[in-house]
């Protein structure tokens, strides 16, 4: 491979654990169109389908099961969103999904000549002074096969301990899956004692315009937001364009590869 953005040592830390702090992707001028263009998706305000979109809002609570229902479409003007899925709908977040380092990232993992499919192309939220905790989990979905191993994080703003950035365990991806008998890969309060105890925790403090690469296996969880700065954060889930859903039948975009989405196309 002609290595454009990755050098041997990053990949070699990736493989060895499960995470790499790549820096800086996003220019200035391209960090706040996309931090513009959320909160206008948020507020309504965007030229989007949002019926193709899965929306949450926050927890009042700081719970993670008192989170808003997961369903599609816009759930009123707010930027107390929790989760919203399916940006790759949104041409200006499609354009930064297709960016070449991830494609070349995509190829390290899944092949050069292989398609790629996303699973969720994701804001994640944690509003200031709220903000939910989100256990510790590995990233599989027992009725995806294969497992998808690739997970890119950006941080749209500060991401610091204060404010809930994502705590992982080095290393821990090779541990292969922790709780099989969970379907989203979340571990019970024993097995978090056991491998996630707070010695081991590393926390992925990031600037604005930083990402980082993520092994989908690597165990990982977030705190509330305990300050008066949002932690938005856009988060993209890459897969092997073969990748299926075993239960029931789902259409994956694709964004590598031929037939691959085409930002041009979705414009209003």
């Amino acid at each position: 491979m002609n290595t454009r953005y990755f050098t041997d040592d990053l990949w070699t830390q990736f493989e060895e654990e499960g995470y790499v702090i790549f820096g800086d992707i996003l220019s200035a001028l391209d960090l706040r169109m996309l931090q513009k263009r959320i909160n206008a998706i948020m507020l309504g305000e965007a030229d989007v389908d949002y019926t193709r979109m899965m929306m949450q809002l926050d927890s009042t609570s700081g719970n993670y099961e008192d989170a808003g229902e997961q369903t599609q479409g816009h759930k009123g003007k707010t930027l107390n969103y929790r989760k919203i899925q399916q940006l790759e709908f949104d041409p200006q977040f499609l354009r930064f999904i297709q960016h070449p380092a991830f494609r070349e990232a995509c190829g390290r993992v899944y092949g050069e000549q292989t398609s790629v499919t996303v699973f969720r192309s994701m804001f994640m939220n944690k509003p200031a002074n709220r903000g939910t905790f989100l256990p510790w989990h590995q990233d599989r979905w027992s009725s995806i096969e294969p497992d998808p191993q690739l997970t890119i994080w950006t941080a749209l703003d500060p991401a610091t301990k204060e404010n809930g950035c994502v705590q992982i365990i080095p290393g821990s991806h090779k541990l292969g899956i922790i709780n099989p008998e969970h379907p989203s890969g979340f571990l019970t309060p024993e097995q978090a004692a056991e491998h996630a105890p707070a010695e081991k925790v590393f926390h992925l403090e990031l600037q604005p315009g930083e990402t980082a690469l993520l092994h989908n296996h690597v165990l990982h969880a977030s705190d509330r937001n305990n300050s008066a700065q949002s932690r938005r954060a856009f988060s993209v889930c890459y897969m092997h364009g073969e990748t299926r859903n075993t239960k029931r039948p789902e259409s994956f975009s694709r964004v590598f590869g031929p037939g691959a989405m085409n930002a041009e196309e979705l414009v209003v």
